[in-house]
C-alpha cells in the first residue's frame, strides 16, 4: 500500500519569457505620417512558493514533474500591450526546504502560513518601437526583444515543525505515548517499525496551553548509515525545539542505549546535540516501586524534576529524566511539566528555529563566496561612482567594467 506521507519531490520549474515589442509604423489615409506606435510586449509570469498550514505533506506535488508559467504576449500596433503572463504559486506544507536539485545549493525555505517567497522571476517584455522615438528619430525601425525565461530543477524537502521530536529504538512506546497525550491515533501494535511514517499530535496543557510533539520512526544503530528507516525521517527532529528521547524500563542498560540513541544523532547532524533534551524512561507499568528506585539511583537523579539542561545521563550537567507509563497515566503529568519548563527555559528557549537554520545555510554559502573573492582580490579598491558627478561620456574611460 502506498504511503501518504510525502517528504521530498523533484520539480522542474520554469518561468515565463517575456514578450516581443512590436516594431510597426503607422500609416492609415488619414494619417500617412503616423509614426511608431509599437507597443511593448507583456512580461512572464513568475514562480512562486506559498506557505499553506492546510497541507502537511508533499503528495499534492508529486506527480508534478513540470510546473511552467506562462510567457509574456508581444506587443501590438496602436501602442496595444501585451498580456502578462499569469503566476504560479505552489503551495507547500510550512517547513520546506528548497535545493536546487543540480548544484545541491540551499534556495529557500517557507516557514510560516501565508508566506510567499519568490523561486523563479519572469522575464519582463520587450519595449516596442514607440519607446524609442526622439526628436532626431522619428521613425525608429526596432524594438526589443522579451527577457528570457528562468529554468530550474528543485528539491522540496519537508522537515516537520513541532516543538518535541521524539526518538527512540523501535517499539519503544513512541506511538502509544502521542496517541496518549494528543488525539492522533498512530498505528500500535507490539513489533519493531509499527510506525512508518511521521506523525503529529497536539498536547493539551494547563490553562488552554499545548505545544505540537512528532514521532518519527524508530532508529536503530547504524541509522546514520543508512540502516533502518531512520535516515529518511531523521531530518525532521532537526526542527523540533526539544528532543525527547524515549527507552524502555526492562532494557538491560538505559545509559547504553540513550548514548546509542545520541550517537546516532551526532553522526546525522552534530548541531541536533545543542538542542535541550529530556529522557523518558517508558513501560514502568512492567517495574515496582523499588526497583524505579533503582533506576534512578542508577542515573543519578532523586526524583522526576531535575533542573532545566541540556547534559547528559552519566556526565556533565544533569539531564531530566521522567518515568512513565502511557497504558497506565503513571507519571504523564510530570513529563509534560518537565517538557514545558525544558521548552520555556531562558537557556533553551530558540527565538526562531527555522529562521536561525535558514541562516545557517546561507552562512555556508557565503562563507564560500567571500572566502573565493578574498582570494581572487575582487573585494578591494572598488569605487563606486555617483552618476550625478558624469558630466560627459568621456570621463567614463577610466572605468573598466566586467560582468559581475
Amino acid at each position: 500500500m502506498e504511503s501518504n506521507f510525502v517528504d521530498y519531490v523533484k520539480i522542474l520549474c520554469r518561468s515565463g519569457k517575456g514578450g516581443k515589442g512590436s516594431m510597426h509604423l503607422k500609416h492609415v489615409k488619414y494619417n500617412p505620417n503616423g509614426g511608431p506606435d509599437g507597443g511593448d510586449g507583456g512580461k512572464g509570469g513568475s514562480i512562486y512558493l506559498r506557505g499553506n498550514h492546510n497541507y502537511w505533506t508533499l503528495l499534492h506535488l508529486k506527480y508534478e514533474r513540470h510546473i511552467f508559467a506562462e510567457h509574456g504576449g508581444n506587443g501590438g500596433r496602436d501602442k496595444c500591450h501585451g498580456t502578462d503572463g499569469k503566476d504560479i504559486y505552489i503551495d507547500v506544507p510550512c517547513g520546506t526546504v528548497v535545493y536546487n536539485a543540480e548544484t545541491g545549493k540551499y534556495v529557500c525555505d517557507v516557514t510560516y502560513d501565508g508566506q510567499e517567497v519568490l523561486l523563479l522571476k519572469g522575464g519582463r517584455g520587450g519595449l516596442g518601437n514607440f519607446q524609442f522615438r526622439t526628436a532626431t528619430n522619428q521613425a525608429p525601425r526596432y524594438a526589443q526583444p522579451g527577457e528570457p525565461m528562468q529554468e530550474m530543477t528543485v528539491i522540496l524537502e519537508l522537515k516537520l515543525l513541532a516543538d518535541v521530536g521524539l526518538v527512540g529504538f523501535p517499539n519503544a512506546g513512541k506511538s502509544t505515548l502521542v496517541s496518549a497525550l494528543s488525539n492522533a491515533k498512530p498505528k500500535i501494535a507490539n513489533y519493531p517499525f509499527t510506525t512508518m511514517e511521521p506523525s503529529l499530535g497536539i498536547v493539551g496543557y494547563r490553562d488552554g496551553k499545548s505545544f505540537v510533539m512528532a514521532d518519527i520512526p524508530g532508529i536503530i544503530e547504524g541509522a546514520a548509515e543508512g540502516k533502518g528507516l531512520g535516515l529518511r525521517f531523521l531530518r525532521h527532529i532537526e526542527r523540533n525545539s526539544l528532543l525527547l528521547f524515549m527507552v524502555p524500563g526492562d532494557t538491560d542498560d538505559i545509559k547504553r542505549e540513550y548514548e546509542i540513541l545520541l550517537d546516532e544523532l551526532r553522526r546525522f547532524n552534530p548541531e541536533l546535540l545543542d538542542k535541550p533534551r529530556v529522557l523518558a524512561v517508558t513501560k514502568c507499568d512492567l517495574l515496582d516501586e523499588e526497583l524505579i528506585e533503582m533506576l534512578r539511583e542508577e542515573l543519578g537523579l532523586q526524583g522526576n524534576d531535575s533542573p532545566p539542561s541540556q547534559g547528559g545521563v552519566g556526565g556533565g550537567s544533569p539531564l531530566p529524566v521522567v518515568f512513565i507509563s502511557a497504558v497506565t497515566g503513571f507519571g504523564l503529568d510530570e513529563l509534560k511539566d518537565v517538557l514545558w519548563a525544558e521548552m520555556n527555559a531562558d537557556s533553551n528557549k530558540l527565538a526562531a528555529i527555522t529562521t536561525s537554520e535558514s541562516i545557517a545555510h546561507r552562512d555556508k554559502d557565503m562563507s564560500r563566496f567571500a572566502a573565493e573573492m578574498a582570494e581572487e582580490g575582487e573585494d578591494e579598491d572598488i569605487e563606486f561612482v555617483d552618476a550625478d558627478d558624469i558630466e560627459d561620456v568621456d570621463d567614463l574611460e577610466d572605468f573598466e567594467y566586467e560582468d559581475a
